[in-house]
């Protein structure tokens, strides 16, 4: 595995990527509050046969974590950089995987240039309002609509030590599993000076995620792109039925539910590999 840099639109951008050059490239999109680092144990799993790339979002990681005040912080800005980073690297085709903050990214670059996206992996990476668990959502709703101090006070928790952890720990039937490092690691690169800035303005972006379904269900059903839901279902963000609406709209979508959380891979990584190596195997040439 190589773990590279590159210049987007004047903000170093770090990724992972492992695998022959001239296979099917597959574009690995992580989530809050997270870095490509969940992806440490996928990409040699997949690396023998395919071509992976796991960047870090600004903000997030290796990559750049310019002010609020040097960089609009949204998802259509996230997503150009993404964009930015496969026109660098020369990518034309790619799958994406894709998990929490990446799905509102792929689903992006999937809208843009719908004739790139060869199919589509989602793990715990939501599209429908189905997906959404109030109880954790009504906070970041009540933020988008006015994000005066009494809404942002109620959101900072979000950016502790304990709210990481409990998205690693959550749903997972056997915690043992999961490493310390993990939350300890995302806790670390959050505190970073001005980084609860950053993270604050995605919070309050995240509606336009929502405003965008219609049209990803849309490209859904126009392009009939190959669809693997691999799921935590006993997530307390996304919930399972953010996975089974993929078939409201694809009606050959694979959906397999696992008795795991959020971050499925920390607990379940040979049985999301060997899912995910299945479905490439059939629907990536």
């Amino acid at each position: 595995m190589h773990h590279r840099t590159a210049t987007v639109d004047g903000h170093r951008v770090f990724y992972r990527e492992a695998g022959p050059d001239q296979a099917p490239t597959v574009l690995l999109l992580h989530g809050y509050p997270t870095s490509s680092h969940m992806f440490r144990e996928l990409i040699p799993a997949l690396a023998d046969r395919y071509h992976v790339i796991a960047p870090d979002h600004l903000g997030f990681g290796q990559s750049d974590t310019p002010p609020v005040d040097e960089f609009e912080y949204s998802f259509d800005a996230l997503a150009s950089i993404t964009e930015g980073l496969l026109d660098a690297l020369d990518v034309e085709r790619f799958a994406i995987y894709v998990q929490d903050y990446g799905a509102p990214i792929g689903w992006r670059l999937a809208l843009a240039r719908p004739e790139r996206v060869t199919a589509i992996i989602s793990q715990n990476g939501n599209a429908y309002e189905a997906g959404f668990v109030e109880s954790f959502w009504a906070p970041i709703w009540a933020y988008a609509a006015d994000p005066g101090p009494g809404n942002e006070t109620a959101l900072r928790g979000a950016l502790g030590l304990e709210a990481i952890r409990w998205q690693y720990l959550h749903g997972v039937s056997d915690p043992s599993l999961v490493s310390p490092d993990t939350w300890t690691h995302d806790h670390a690169l959050i505190q970073r000076p001005g980084n609860d800035a950053i993270q604050l303005r995605l919070f309050r972006d995240y509606a336009t995620n929502v405003a965008l379904y219609p049209r990803v269900h849309e490209y859904f059903r126009e392009s009939r792109v190959p669809l693997l839901a691999v799921w935590g279902a006993n997530d307390g963000i996304f919930g399972p039925d953010g996975a089974r609406a993929f078939r409201d709209d694809l009606p050959d979508a694979e959906i397999h539910l696992l008795d795991a959380g959020h971050f499925a891979l920390e607990s379940d990584l040979d049985t999301v590999a060997a899912r995910v190596r299945d479905f490439l195997g059939r629907a990536v040439a």
